[in-house]
């Protein structure tokens, strides 16, 4: 399936790279699907099978990059900031809302792990999406941070982080650590066999930006970030939470106890394996529960 080439408008001057997708012989305005990727990921890295499956379901569908990653602008590149994040998703929405075809009043939104987290932010509090799909998300940066970050290590990362602060009031660019290494020499925010297997998977186009290293303080604000707090407040909106049975990475009894905490009409996919299966064992179970809950949700004649 072809997909068309777009920037969008973002603020600060830049412009956010993205994908779409075009059902084809559709007649009359389209439900449509905004997706975003995690953390540092790129759309390269599994998104593209997923916007497919939806487009080919009827679906107009907009995958965009997040500023500082890819081919989307930005400085400082490599830097995450949630609410960044999600205020350019929000760009995002309004520029699909613009497109030819678009049923505005019929736009879902589907984030995974870092982005399954702005999903249900932007569930909660845009009222232009209307239902809701997080798969492996994020749910709570502090406690998963507890996990990620032994007990005898955590006075070491609050000192690089306080470092970093100084570097930057001297003038010093932000400090910059791998997304994640095996080496314990080497400054990352992830030691996993199963992350470095997943972004070895999928193959990156020429001149398209992949440095797999990201700023000390994208670190310190995801320690910040509770996105879990919003997920009561997207009802009556429909929300699916797609669950891996054994994610070390967003911890699934996390996301299990939040997902008790949202109201219905909601659903709850569990899916086998961890956190990165998602994209690739589980990619059938995965993408075949966001589908169906937009089938049942957005086409025509839904009660959403």
């Amino acid at each position: 399936m072809q997909a068309e080439e777009h920037y969008i408008p973002a603020e600060g001057g830049i412009e956010l790279h993205a994908w779409v997708f075009r059902p084809t012989g559709g007649i009359g305005p389209a439900p449509a699907v905004t997706m975003a990727h995690g953390f540092s990921g790129l759309k390269y890295r599994g998104l593209r099978e997923y916007a497919e499956r939806f487009a080919a379901a009827g679906f107009i569908v907009i995958v965009h990059d997040h500023r500082n990653f890819g081919l989307s602008g930005g400085e400082v590149r490599g830097d995450i900031d949630p609410w960044r994040q999600i205020a350019d998703w929000r760009r995002v929405i309004s520029y699909l809302e613009s497109l030819d075809g678009v049923d505005q009043h019929r736009i879902g939104i589907w984030g995974t792990s870092y982005a399954g987290g702005h999903a249900m932010v932007l569930g909660a509090t845009d009222a232009r999406i209307r239902v809701v799909a997080a798969q492996v998300p994020i749910v709570s940066g502090y406690e998963q941070s507890l996990r990620r970050v032994p007990p005898d290590a955590r006075a070491a990362q609050q000192a690089m982080f306080n470092e970093d602060e100084r570097a930057q009031l001297r003038g010093e660019p932000p400090m910059l650590q791998r997304v994640v290494s095996l080496d314990p020499a080497v400054r990352a925010v992830y030691r996993s066999k199963d992350m470095m297997e997943f972004h070895d998977a999928f193959e990156i186009p020429d001149g398209v930006e992949h440095s797999e290293s990201v700023t000390i303080r994208s670190s310190r604000l995801s320690q910040m970030y509770e996105p879990g707090q919003w997920i009561p407040r997207i009802g009556p909106k429909p929300l699916l939470m797609v669950v891996a049975q054994n994610d070390v990475v967003t911890p699934t009894d996390l996301a299990l106890a939040a997902y008790e905490r949202a109201v219905e009409p909601k659903q709850l996919q569990i899916i086998g394996g961890g956190h990165f299966d998602a994209y690739r064992k589980e990619f059938e179970a995965s993408s075949s529960a966001a589908l169906r809950w937009y089938q049942t949700h957005l086409m025509l004649g839904a009660s959403a």
